[in-house]
């Protein structure tokens, strides 16, 4: 893997794991944190940012070498 695919690779995991816990936190679910703990408003917001990390990553592994 070249210096950019892995840099894309991480970027797209670490957008995953942040998108999953800002869900889990709009739901109720983490209790961690006051702002965005039980607004469904963050449940959206990270839905979106996680597939758009699985996206990254899914480019990341296609792209030509």
């Amino acid at each position: 893997m070249k210096a950019g695919r892995i840099i894309l690779l991480i970027l797209g995991c670490l957008m995953v794991v942040m998108g999953i816990i800002w869900a889990l936190q709009g739901l109720n679910i983490i209790k961690y944190g006051n702002v965005m703990v039980g607004h469904m408003r963050w449940v959206l917001i990270g839905g979106v940012v996680a597939l758009a990390g699985a996206g990254v990553i899914l480019v990341s592994r296609r792209r030509p070498s």
